[in-house]
């Protein structure tokens, strides 16, 4: 029996930066800056090296560091000040800061590509800007990333209902019907846990959750009623919870929704 191994890495998201603080132009000139790779769902410690014109690691202590990150419409996102971890003024941390892009940060932020800007701030509010590359550009990259930490599955919003008419025939036995959504029957398991959230406002009647077992939805599909929840007058959301493997699902009031459920969530 052979057992697979892989290594992983637990390693510093370091990246040097250049300080032009004697005012002339720089010796050191990188002429690649690698791009940052941050990741949804958790805390990313970024650290940075502040070095000078020769290539020397700069006393940061003196210095507020700043941090500032634009989407890709030049939106300011993510703004933080920089955690100084010059210990002492050895060559080991000198010049070395971090700053913390927080899962808050990204919370909102689809995957994408940002840039950012770091800045210094001294005691007298003077400010310096730092450079990525050997042209003295300002602009770092970095890429968002959402595949480690994914989240949760998208809900499917229903809003749409359409009325039919009743056995009778008598408009008081009219119902309405959603739109009908997939069940998702590949993913989920004999166990499979759907959940429903009905958003209504003076709502007065029963909505009840239906599914089928039919591949495709017809005029003439077969619906069986999987679970009822009643209303009276509810204002905050009204959670429903069914469980089952079925092709498609789809829910039916007993009374017009019309201005009294706004929409109606679903996650398989």
């Amino acid at each position: 029996m052979f057992m697979q191994f892989t290594p992983r890495y637990l390693v510093n998201n370091r990246v040097t930066i250049i300080a032009n603080d004697a005012g002339f132009v720089t010796e050191y000139r990188p002429v690649y800056q690698r791009q940052l790779h941050v990741y949804r769902g958790i805390d990313n410690v970024l650290q940075f090296r502040l070095l000078n014109a020769d290539q020397k690691p700069i006393n940061v202590s003196a210095y507020t560091p700043k941090f500032v990150a634009y989407d890709e419409t030049n939106t300011l996102v993510i703004e933080h000040d920089g955690v100084v971890n010059q210990l002492d003024d050895s060559s080991a941390s000198r010049g070395l800061f971090t700053v913390t892009v927080t899962e808050n940060d990204l919370l909102n932020i689809n995957q994408q590509y940002l840039k950012y800007n770091i800045y210094l701030v001294d005691s007298t509010s003077t400010k310096t800007l730092t450079y990525v590359d050997s042209h003295f550009d300002n602009n770092g990259t970095i890429f968002v990333d959402g595949y480690a930490f994914p989240g949760p599955k998208s809900s499917y919003s229903l809003t749409q209902f359409t009325e039919e008419l009743g056995v009778t025939g008598d408009p008081s036995d009219n119902y309405w019907i959603s739109e009908s959504i997939s069940a998702e029957p590949a993913i989920n398991g004999n166990e499979a846990l759907h959940t429903a959230a009905v958003y209504s406002d003076s709502y007065v009647g029963d909505v009840v959750v239906q599914a089928t077992l039919e591949n495709q939805v017809t005029d003439n599909t077969n619906w069986a009623d999987i679970a009822t929840v009643s209303l009276s007058n509810e204002t905050e959301p009204t959670p429903v919870n069914f469980n089952g493997v079925f092709s498609h699902l789809r829910f039916k009031t007993t009374a017009s929704p019309t201005n009294t459920i706004s929409k109606i969530l679903v996650r398989n």
